[in-house]
Parts: structure tokens; sequence; C-alpha cells
């Protein structure tokens, strides 16, 4: 067992910093003595003779003006003591005393107290399995083990100009803060990247970086070969999106898929696709991506929320999009759960719904097929005003923290106002990244409380109605899975049972579903706004 001392040098007595990390460096597996407060260094020398350490870990939190000779007496100590050059000495101290500490050569490590405390889980973890590399792995299930227990961090990044985005990207992975950059690429690349005679100029840049080669692709990549070397992914597109999935592949190492079930299409006018062909097409590539052994993310249960359907059709659609994941040979699932959509819904409603999803989801998990859980913010419960947008960004992922995710995508605490910036990104990382830290050195357990599982079964309950009114579609049981089959699921849309009020008009959906909020949740509604139960929905709709 590799063993620490710690000890306060100096006129220091200012125990709390070094004391905790000693903690930390116990729970790591190490041994661990603390010699006290305000130790001369001959005294630190005769303990440190006595204890043999590997490291010592000196804390000094005083001004700097008394600290040089100090370190000049601990610098001569060393250089005539024999046994205390091969150990390994460290501090914690203030960022003026640290710019001094550097000067003197001594220290392999210093720590300012900017650091949170995964980063000295980080450095203890390295030291003692004697890790030098400091680049993660760059494959997300082995990324997601070297993380733990914290979950790795995503943001999405792309500016109206592809040197802008590049520029961002070296920045963004020079901090070390994120894991994973979501590239976001411009309307004009998402539905016509193999057209671009189709594109149309003036929305070049139009939400996001337009790439208009896979040589602009291989070029994000190379950017972010930097810094702590994040995994880089990005949307199939709107069209030939099976050409899409192997270019991302091919040039970025796209770490997961992320493809919707019934979106980007003529649902949406995200492209010109039939609905029941896209569902067919969104299937493929799932395929596709299953065979290649590369993670699928189907973008679903959040469409249907951002269009205010009741929390039971999104219950439904979350369990769809992962039923159908699985059936079409995904063994990885990243199965994201965002909160806060529709805006008006509570926190302990909110928490509820995705409870409900989970336990659907993961009643699929066998040999051959996990899930990932991913959570996010909704974007449209962020204000405009930055200082309760922060607020936003830190208590809703404190929420999300109760589903012990494996992956947290922080949605920018500008993003109301603007598309986030390299700095902004940063920002809104270190807000996310305190409170994460906050929730696993210890948090209640909110998923207890009795308004949250009562809502939770509730829907559980009303999810189960809509699939089985889905699977009742197939009046002649000429479909193997209805659940799964491209024209039972598109009729599904068709017929209402899965509708939205922001549908009204679209053709390729009913369109006529009525929602309204009780007490943070989303209900059915009927003609008079008055919430019904999803039996009472479900029982006026002919099939």
């Amino acid at each position: 067992m590799k063993k620490i001392l710690g000890a306060c040098i100096g006129s220091c007595v200012h125990v709390a910093g070094v004391l905790n990390f000693l903690n930390i460096a116990r729970r790591s597996g190490y041994g661990t003595k603390f010699s006290g407060s305000a130790l001369n260094i001959d005294d630190l020398a005769a303990e440190i003779s006595e204890y043999s350490p590997d490291i010592v870990a000196i804390s000094y939190r005083l001004s700097p003006e008394s600290i040089m000779g100090v370190f000049e007496e601990l610098r001569a100590k060393i250089k005539k003591t024999p046994s205390l050059k091969n150990i390994e000495f460290i501090l914690g101290t203030t960022g003026p005393v640290a710019e001094i500490a550097k000067q003197t050569g001594i220290f392999d490590k210093i720590f300012t107290g900017e650091e949170s405390s995964e980063d000295v889980e980080a450095y203890l973890k390295k030291v003692k399995i004697l890790k030098i590399s400091e680049v993660p792995p760059g494959d997300l299930i082995k990324r997601i083990e070297y993380r733990e227990p914290f979950p790795l961090i995503r943001h999405h990044f792309g500016r109206p100009a592809l040197k802008e985005t590049l520029d961002g990207i070296k920045v963004i992975a020079d901090s070390g803060l994120l894991d994973i950059i979501s590239i976001g690429p411009d309307q004009n690349t998402q539905e016509f990247f193999f057209h671009p005679e189709k594109m149309d100029p003036k929305q070049d840049g139009a939400g996001g970086v337009p790439l208009r080669s896979e040589d602009d692709f291989k070029k994000l990549y190379e950017a972010s070969r930097t810094g702590n070397h994040p995994l880089l992914r990005c949307y199939s597109g709107t069209n030939d999106i099976l050409k899409m999935a192997k270019v991302l592949y091919d040039n970025i190492k796209n770490a997961w898929c992320a493809i919707p079930l019934f979106w980007y299409n003529e649902l949406d006018n995200r492209s010109s696709r039939k609905l029941v062909e896209s569902i067919a097409e969104n299937q493929s590539v799932m395929k596709w991506h299953g065979r290649s052994g590369i993670p699928v993310e189907v973008n679903e249960s959040h469409h249907w929320s951002l269009r205010y359907a009741p929390d039971a059709i999104a219950v439904a659609a979350a369990y769809l999009a992962a039923y159908n994941a699985k059936k079409m040979g995904v063994g990885t699932y990243i199965s994201q759960y965002m909160f806060n959509t529709p805006p008006e819904t509570s926190f302990t409603m909110d928490l509820a719904k995705m409870l409900a999803k989970i336990e659907l989801i993961e009643t699929l998990h066998d040999d051959s097929f996990r899930t990932i859980r991913e959570t996010r913010a909704g974007l449209f419960s962020y204000p405009a005003d930055f200082d309760g947008s922060k607020g936003q960004l830190a208590s809703s992922t404190m929420l999300q923290m109760q589903l012990e995710p494996e992956i947290v995508h922080i949605v920018g605490y500008c993003e109301a106002d603007h598309a986030a910036g390299p700095d902004d990104i940063i920002e809104s990382a270190k807000i996310a990244g305190k409170v994460i830290e906050n929730c696993i050195y210890g948090c209640p357990d909110m998923k207890k409380d009795v308004q949250v599982q009562k809502r939770k079964k509730e829907l559980i309950g009303e999810a189960g109605l809509i699939l089985n009114k889905i699977k009742s579609l197939d009046k002649k049981g000429a479909f193997p899975d209805p659940l799964a089959s491209p024209g039972i699921l598109a009729m599904a849309v068709k017929t209402g049972i899965l509708d939205a009020p922001h549908l009204c008009g679209v053709k390729a959906a009913q369109g006529t579903i009525l929602t309204v909020f009780v007490d943070g949740k989303n209900y059915s509604a009927d003609r008079s706004f008055g919430p019904i139960s999803e039996k009472e929905r479900l029982e006026g709709i002919s099939v």
C-alpha cells in the first residue's frame, strides 16, 4: 500500500484542506498520516524518516510574503538528505503562493483549491496505478469506466464558420472539462450534404457549422486531438442518413449514433421524407450501427414533450424508441432523459416521468442489450436572464443526478440568448461540475418521495394502455411485431394514438389532442380543457 504523509508547514495552522485530501486518499486505497500544523522543516524531515511515505502532502494557506524562506529551507533539506530525493512532494495552497512554489522546483503537483474532488481523485488514481498518460480512453464504454463514479460531460458546439468552430474545439479540448463534444452542423449540412446544388447559400451557418466535405469533418477530429482528447459525435442528418452515418464513422469516429424513430421528415418539416418511409429508414440506420457495434441513441421521447404531448405519450415513446433499437440489433443503447420539458413541468413530476421511462426501458435489458443513462436540461426552461439561467442549469443538474447518469449533456446557461461559445461552455461545465461533485459526495434520495412514486406508477400504467392500443391496430395479426412495424407506427400517429398539440395542421398526424397542466403534470384534456385519463382519451379513438 502506498503511503501519504500530510502536514502544514511554516506558521500555517489551517488543517482542513490537507485533512480533506488525506480522507480522499484513504478512500482511494492509500495509507495516510497527519503530522500536525505549523511544522518546521526539521520536524517535517523527522516525520518523513519515521513514516517513510511515498508522497508528502504539504499545506500552506497564508500570505506569500513569508513562505519563500521556508521553501528554500525545504529545498536545501531535500538536497542534502538522500532519503528525501525519491519522495514525491505535493502542495496545497493559494494561487499567489502557487506561483512562488512553481519557481522552486520542489513540487510534483500543486493544488490551489480550484480543483474538484474529482481532479484530486484522478491524480491519486494515476499515482496509485502508475498511469502516466493524460489522455483518457477514446472508446465510449471504456471512458465511462475510466471516469467512474463521475459521469461523462457532453456539450453541443457548432459556430457559423468552420474556422471559428475548429478554434473553439481546440479551446474546449484544452480545458479538459468536456468528455464529448457534440458537433452541431447547420441545416444545409443536415439536409443536403450529399446534394450541395440544393443548398441555399443564405442559410449557410444557420443553426451550426457549415460542413461541405468529408475533409471538413476530418478537420473537426484533428482539432479535438489536444487536451483531454474528447470524443466527438454528430447527429445523423435528415436525408441520406445511412450515407451520413458512414461519413461520421469514417471521419470523426462518431462516439454513438443519434437518430429519431418518428421525426426529421414531414412531421417536423426537417426533410421531405414521408413518415412511414422515414421510420423504415431510421430503423435501417439503427441496424447498421448495431451490426457495426456502435452505440445508438434514439432522439424520440423529448420530441413529443417539446410539442406538449401528455406525459404518458412521452413515456410510451421512450419505450418504443428503446424497443425498436433492440429489435434492430443494437447492443448498447444511449437512453436520453431530457428534463424540464415542457418547462411547466414541476421537478417532482419531472422526476416521476423519467423514473417511469427508466422502469419500462430497462425491462428490455438482457445479455445482448444494455442501456446507458444520459440526462440533460430542456433548453426552453432557461430564462434569457443569465443569472436565472445559471440557477436553472445548477438546479436541473442536481435533479438529473437522481438518475445516476453515466453521461450528463450540459446545455449552456447562455443558450436562450445565443449559441454557446467556448467560454460559455467552459463556465457552464464548471457550474454543472460542482453540482455533480456535491451530489456524488452525498445527496438525499428524492426518488423515494411519495408523490414521485405515485405519479411514476400512474404513468407506467397509462403508457401500457397506449402501447396496447398501438398493438390493436394490427387487427388481423399480419405483422409479427406491431411495435416495430413502420406501417403500424405511422398509423399510430395518423389515428392520434400518438399525438401532440403542436402537430396541429400536419397532414401526416392527427394534431387534435389537447393538453393541460395540473400540479406540474401534463395531462390529456377534453374540449373544455379539463384533464382526462389516457383510458378516456384512447376510448375516443376508433381504430
